[in-house]
């Protein structure tokens, strides 16, 4: 059974960090590429990053570019997400998620529909 557990979220201030955490188990994602999401209350799921298999590339939603950094560690199956000054709209549930269709392929998509495995999800809260 395929399970993606995320950790990390919390309450933080604005202007504070925080850095996310997605391990993966019962299969390895080494080939495939990972990502973050998140969705906050009354809106709609939004990509934030992703990162190929050879962590060559990446791709952050433009609105977010700067502040986030999405990392992966192969060897240990778990795709991070930093997060620098955070801002109170950053408030959401953050999903990770997992391709597992494309093995080996360098390709990189923002929509949710590209992804095969999805976390159940971490909350971020940022008071102002």
């Amino acid at each position: 059974q395929v399970q993606l557990v995320e950790s990390g979220g919390g309450l933080v201030q604005a202007g504070g960090s925080l850095r996310l955490s997605c391990a993966a188990s019962g299969r390895t994602f080494s080939s495939n590429a990972m990502g973050w999401f998140r969705q906050a209350p009354g809106k709609e799921r939004e990509f934030v990053a992703a990162i190929s298999y050879n962590v060559r590339r990446t791709l952050y939603a433009n609105s977010l570019k700067g502040r986030f950094t999405i990392s992966r560690d192969n060897s240990k199956n778990t795709v991070y997400l930093q997060i620098n000054s955070l801002k109170p709209e950053d408030a959401a549930v953050y999903y990770c998620a997992a391709d597992g269709s494309r093995s080996g392929s360098d390709f990189l998509g923002s929509g949710a529909y590209e992804y095969d495995y999805w976390g159940q999800g971490t909350q971020v809260t940022v008071s102002s």
